[in-house]
């Protein structure tokens, strides 16, 4: 029998993926659970392993090329015998895929080829019924007629379960995984920086520069409006002065800080649902990093109200370390329930930061700068002091609750900040 490799999904934003690397080559033999190819999705580089054991009989996605989610990329064959046959079915695959305009996610199998993963919503592609190999059996075994079916599974895809309620018969807990994912990641090298594009040279996205896209699309959509605010550092940068020795960053810091008051404002950590307001179970603040070859990426730093700061710097610097290495996992850059974007590093004093998917809020952080001020005591002095500027759905928040918050939040970085080491 021959298999069909497909193009997963590695995370719920991932619509398309590029091939890193393959670690096989044709003709090699292959072990099931045994990692086969490096696939890049929106914001990390992934293992796959295969759910066969065979050898690798044809690449249909070469390197450095780009597939989108359930489209096939390689066939495996389960013996020596059937290599020649599924070199010719990955011909055949390419020649259909080239005549057909716009081009299908998968072309026509042959009759002994079993899906791992497809790329339709409607069970259906290229007139053939796509169903789990657990699926087929088990329609034969209880008598049901596979063509009547909805498929539940990744893209339309028919899964056991679906034969069983069909049949009335109580599903199994035993599921065949839809996609070939390992949870570790493979160690990447370093990214080599982008060369500089020619004058008048058109540069294609990149996958991570693609998904910046699609969200800032999306995020277009949301009626925001933005509130700023001066805050005085004084005492924070006393803080970090004091105890930058042990390994504390201002961004934890900063972090602490942020997550410490949106304990008292809950709904700025909430976002909005058709159903109402989805208030978070949890603090994570992710934090705008930007990529050497272009685009960006939010790795997050979990309860970070409830955990102390010399931890959080470890975690930061992880994260970071990690983010321009491609090795995140989604859990570690996709559950952010508020964002920081700093470009104070940068010098910039003030700007308003675009508000990501999924969340209610954003705080933009300019740099800390000497400013001459009046005093209470009616003179003039210098102070340290930093614009910040939050966007907020305004569907669910108001300026009197983004207002209430800076003003906590300046409170106390002016007056508290040896609270954020405790």
């Amino acid at each position: 029998m021959i298999h069909e490799l497909f193009m997963p999904a590695l995370s719920s934003t991932m619509t398309e993926g590029k091939i890193v690397s393959w670690e096989k080559s044709p003709g090699d033999k292959i072990e099931k659970g045994e990692t086969v190819v490096v696939v890049e999705s929106d914001k990390a580089d992934m293992d796959v392993e295969s759910f066969f054991t065979g050898y690798l009989a044809a690449i249909v996605v070469p390197a450095g090329e780009v597939a989108p989610v359930g489209a096939t990329i390689a066939l495996v064959a389960e013996t020596e015998a059937e290599i020649e046959t599924a070199k010719q079915q990955a011909l055949n695959q390419k020649k259909s895929a080239a005549s057909e305009k716009p081009p299908a996610a998968s072309s026509t199998a042959l009759p002994t080829t079993a899906a791992t993963e497809i790329g339709t919503s409607n069970a259906r592609q290229n007139g053939r019924i796509i169903a789990s190999p657990r699926a087929k059996k088990l329609a034969k075994e209880l008598g049901v007629e596979l063509s009547t079916l909805k498929g539940s599974g990744p893209h339309g895809r028919i899964v056991a379960e679906d034969v069983e309620a069909a049949a009335g018969r109580k599903p199994t807990t035993v599921a065949i995984p839809p996609v070939p994912q390992a949870p570790a990641i493979k160690p990447a090298p370093a990214a080599a920086a982008q060369a500089p594009a020619a004058p008048g040279q058109v540069v294609p996205f990149n996958t991570l520069q693609n998904a910046v896209v699609r969200n800032m699309v999306a995020s277009l959509q949301v009626p925001t409006f933005h509130v700023g605010y001066t805050i005085t550092t004084d005492n924070l940068e006393k803080l970090y002065k004091q105890i930058k020795s042990k390994g504390v960053t201002m961004t934890a810091l900063l972090v602490k800080a942020v997550a410490v008051t949106l304990q008292k404002h809950p709904l700025l950590n909430a976002c909005y649902t058709e159903q109402g307001i989805q208030y978070s179970s949890a603090i994570n603040i992710a934090v705008a990093v930007a990529m050497d070859g272009g685009g960006l990426i939010t790795p997050v730093l979990q309860n970070a109200d409830q955990t102390d700061i010399y931890s959080l710097s470890r975690a930061w610097k992880d994260l970071v370390e990690r983010a321009r290495t491609k090795q995140l996992q989604p859990p570690e850059y996709s559950t952010g329930t508020f964002t920081i974007s700093n470009l104070g590093m940068f010098g910039v004093e003030r700007f308003d930061a675009i508000l990501p998917p999924g969340q209610g809020s954003i705080l933009a952080i300019g740099a800390s700068r000497p400013q001459v001020v009046a005093t209470e005591e009616g003179m003039l002095g210098v102070r340290r002091q930093m614009q910040v500027n939050i966007t907020c759905d305004h569907r669910i928040i108001y300026g009197a609750d983004a207002a209430a918050f800076l003003q906590d939040l300046a409170q106390l970085i002016e007056t508290d900040a040896q609270s954020l080491t405790l």
